[in-house]
């Protein structure tokens, strides 16, 4: 008699909660290792253009949220003020913020990934290797730096992460043709995402080409069956692109159709070159530059901007020509283009090439890559192996990166080994190393910048005098305060002028200079405070306090003149004190 058989035991897929903790423990791994990546530079001070934000001003960060909220970026704003409210003004956690903001855009990343992937048919494994490295390219690759390192650019993330979700509303629609509840939630993050940088205003030509390509692939079908948040949504980038033009273009002087040394043809035929270069930073990344000295072409025939053209162009038809055969790498293809349109086309921006553009490029450039590799025939473990090195080298690149936005001297060291005939660069690393009290260095970076301009200017010149008497170099100082005067007659620099005579002990020359500041403008502080200190001196206690009382009723919270006006009056109560206790000794 045969022995009954024994069950076969099927190989069932691991259960949810059998595969749930490596994933967890994997993901907590990558957010301690993009933690360590970008360290260097989270530590760092407010840098730059960070220095001028709203929250910088004194006693704005106080206000009420609806004041904050008043500019062309209320939404970027909110962020700032809850990160203010939380944290105060410790640069460390503004820093933070904007690392925690990019980590979630990456989680989106993923998710669009995975979803373009599987709609172009991958299945998985693959389709999950491929989604994770467009995810840790995005995170890791050294252009990133910029946006998470610089809190300027928060508007970068901020923007980038709200795309994101309105592009990943779309994706993840429960139908072919999208509902009203998914068409709202789309158009409130897109509302999100423009309120934070105009630049986002292309989602709808984004969402276009993701129904052509994919819905269901290379017709006007899904198109047409998602009228319905198309024209909400194009009519509210139009109403976007139409602000923007009437009130930030208008208004800025480092953007827009006012400048005459930028036209928009000039503009045009150097960005041919800007995103050429954009391309090669992705692939090599080397020369990295928060400024960089980048010619501009007035021609085609300027800098090989025609060369740039035709590169540009090939690639454009290949795209188009070859969408069928390589969908991915197509459309990743014509959406970087597309992402980088607002800052790269025929609308001037005085900074001409910014690595900060390619926040949202980074993704698109990644998918270029996913759609060749995924026509290789390459076994799942080398493939693995292969794009895991690739996201390790970046990751090391990008953490010797952030090393340079640890502090300001080494930002614009940087920049100014790679843009050694730039003048912005020159200047601020003279300025960071006043900030940093090296104040000799200081002196020299000031007379190269001064070498890199034709026209020195009236800030060049006071901020070279004030590193020169840091210095201890009062001649060099005096000397560079005239030049300053002979472009503009300010009580700043008279007051300056003064106060650098009185600590030769000139007191004479000092006043008459004060007396000068004091013409030109009675209600500068510091020609008050500068005075005050000249009487202490000279321990005229009686005139001290009334000059110091002055420098009080002018600006009633300066830290100087408060000071000065308590030490004034400790001093002369002293002097008072010793008086009529020298009287009644006499008596």
């Amino acid at each position: 008699m045969k022995s009954p058989k024994r069950p076969i035991e099927s190989k069932s897929a691991p259960k949810p909660d059998q595969t749930r903790w490596p994933i967890l423990l994997g993901l907590l791994a990558f957010a301690f290792a993009l933690l360590e990546v970008y360290r260097p530079a989270l530590a760092g001070p407010f840098l730059f253009d960070d220095l001028y934000l709203p929250f910088m001003i004194p006693n704005f960060a106080q206000n009420p949220l609806r004041d904050w909220v008043t500019g062309v970026r209320p939404m970027l704003q909110v962020t700032y003020w809850l990160n203010y409210r939380l944290f105060g003004l410790d640069p460390y956690y503004f820093h933070l913020v904007n690392l925690v903001i990019h980590a979630a855009a990456g989680f989106f990343v993923w998710l669009l990934a995975r979803k373009l992937l599987e709609l172009a048919k991958l299945q998985a494994p693959v389709l999950n290797i491929y989604a994770a490295f467009a995810a840790a390219v995005f995170l890791l690759h050294p252009l990133q730096s910029e946006s998470c390192a610089y809190v300027a650019s928060r508007s970068e993330v901020v923007s980038g992460l709200f795309f994101l979700i309105a592009w990943a509303a779309f994706l993840y629609r429960q139908e072919t043709a999208i509902r009203f509840s998914e068409v709202t939630l789309v158009l409130l993050f897109f509302v999100f995402a423009i309120t934070s940088k105009e630049h986002t205003a292309v989602l709808p030509a984004v969402l276009l080409l993701t129904d052509y390509f994919f819905n269901p692939g290379f017709t006007l079908e899904g198109i047409r069956r998602n009228w319905c948040i198309y024209a909400p949504i194009i009519a509210a980038a139009l109403l976007g692109v139409t602000f923007i033009f009437k009130v930030v273009l208008t208004r800025s002087s480092s953007a827009g159709f006012g400048m005459k040394d930028l036209t928009p043809l000039d503009y045009l035929f150097t960005q041919f070159r800007s995103i050429v270069t954009y391309l090669r930073l992705f692939f090599i990344p080397a020369g990295q530059n928060i400024d960089h000295d980048f010619p501009i072409s007035h021609s085609l025939g300027d800098h090989l901007s025609w060369l740039c053209l035709g590169i540009l162009l090939s690639l454009t038809a290949a795209s188009w020509f070859y969408r069928k055969r390589f969908p991915v790498a197509a459309f990743g293809f014509f959406l970087f283009l597309i992402l980088l349109a607002p800052t790269s086309s025929v609308v001037p921006i005085r900074d001409v090439l910014v690595e900060r553009r390619m926040y949202l490029p980074v993704f698109a450039l990644s998918l270029c890559v996913i759609g060749f590799l995924r026509h290789r025939r390459i076994a799942i473990p080398a493939l693995a192996t292969a794009l895991t090195t690739v996201c390790l080298v970046l990751a090391v690149l990008t953490w010797q990166r952030n090393q340079v936005w640890a502090s300001p001297v080494s930002l614009w060291k940087n920049s100014v080994s790679n843009s050694p005939q730039k003048y912005r660069p020159r200047f601020q690393l003279a300025y960071a190393h006043y900030q940093a009290g090296q104040c000799f260095d200081a002196t020299k970076e000031y007379a190269e910048a001064a070498k890199l301009t034709p026209t020195p200017s009236y800030e060049l010149f006071v901020d070279w005098a004030l590193a020169a008497d840091c210095a201890n170099k009062p001649g060099e100082a005096l000397t560079r305060l005239e030049d300053a005067l002979r472009l503009e007659q300010s009580a700043h620099v008279w007051s300056l002028m003064g106060m650098i005579r009185a600590k030769q002990g000139d007191y004479d020359r000092a006043l008459d200079a004060l007396a000068q500041s004091e013409k030109i403008n009675p209600r500068f502080t510091m020609t008050y405070v500068y005075r005050g200190n000249i009487h202490m001196a000279r321990e005229d206690w009686d005139a001290a306090v009334t000059e110091f009382e002055k420098a009080v009723s002018v600006e009633p919270n300066d830290d100087a003149a408060r000071q000065g006006l308590a030490k004034a009056a400790a001093a002369q109560k002293r002097a008072r004190a010793a008086a009529e206790k020298k009287a009644a000794a006499a008596k």
